[in-house]
């Protein structure tokens, strides 16, 4: 069994007009690189200020490595995390600003110093002022400050923000890196789907506070994969018939109603003719398949339906 890392249960956080999460559960496991997607307000960043004390949930609970209540709060010295920008010195070089928060967190050796700026690839510029740093710079530098006492958990607010496409390239196989030589584990929050699609390995949809879903990188491929969906009233003898009968194995039953076939051949007349004479009741039969945005806003759309 994977070890849990991080698990919310029910956590909520409520101003006195405007609830930011509700009931809100998620579970990350060690070596996740688990995205947080959501519009800009729809509590990712609660979640991450809950988990990391910057601010007090108002119900529920979270447990850290296992540990709960007082026992949790012992656990986030393990935890590296950029949510809010870091009062870096304009007037110190990126050296001299980690320097400074090496000292605060009792990091004595200055070789995590280069270690952190060499992952971000901010070496060839630790003697550059702060204050000359483009925003790509000044974010990959918090970065290099969330990781720099080798932490177990890292939390990242919207690291891909002010970077150019190279840039996230470097981040993102930074990620990795970290992942598999360091078994770090990552929450990591944007808005910009396609580049979070390339470095996680499971999700958690928001909106306005509430979970939508959470999902592996392999149930959203098949989510999203192009694919056509049967709707019936007796998905259980619809897989024995296309098995049996059109020799298609290649098919996911959703629920009691509705199943998926990603065989390319299949013919739709033929499953048509194959389900009414075997008294298999059909609602409708389509060909789907929608990108991440699409898949988000249709998530957005059933929440709607349901509220």
């Amino acid at each position: 069994m994977r070890e849990i890392v991080l698990q919310t249960k029910q956590i909520s956080k409520h101003y006195k007009n405007f609830t930011a999460l509700d009931h809100a559960d998620m579970t990350v496991y060690r070596g996740d690189i688990y995205g947080l997607i959501g519009r800009n307000g729809a509590g990712k960043t609660t979640i991450m200020k809950i988990v990391t004390s910057l601010t007090d949930k108002s119900g529920g609970e979270y447990e850290i490595f296992g540990k709960r209540g007082a026992e949790a709060d012992k656990e986030k010295g393990r935890i590296g995390c950029l949510i809010e920008n870091p009062a870096f010195f304009g007037g110190m070089t990126a050296y001299q600003n980690l320097k400074y928060y090496a000292l605060q967190k009792g990091i004595t050796d200055n070789r995590q110093i280069d270690e952190a700026l060499a992952l971000v690839n901010l070496t060839e510029v630790r003697n550059k002022k702060f204050r000359k740093f483009s925003l790509g710079m000044k974010q990959r530098l918090g970065i290099a400050l969330a990781v720099m006492d080798n932490p177990d958990l890292v939390i990242l607010d919207e690291p891909i923000n002010g970077l150019d496409p190279i840039g996230i390239s470097e981040l993102r196989d930074t990620f990795k890196k970290l992942r598999s030589e360091r078994g770090v584990t990552f929450i990591i929050s944007s808005h910009i789907l396609s580049e979070l699609y390339m470095v996680a390995n499971r999700f958690l949809f928001i909106e306005k506070g509430r979970v939508l879903k959470e999902i592996t990188k392999e149930e959203l491929d098949l989510e999203c994969m192009r694919c056509h969906v049967v709707k019936t009233d007796d998905t259980k003898h619809t897989a024995a018939l296309i098995e049996q009968e059109l020799f298609i194995t290649n098919y996911k039953v959703i629920d009691s109603r509705e199943l998926r076939i990603y065989d390319e051949n299949l013919k739709i007349d033929e499953l048509n003719r194959l389900l009414i004479e075997n008294g298999v009741n059909i609602f409708g039969i389509y060909e789907t398949g929608i990108s991440l945005e699409d898949y988000f806003k249709s998530l957005i759309e059933e929440e709607g339906v349901r509220s």
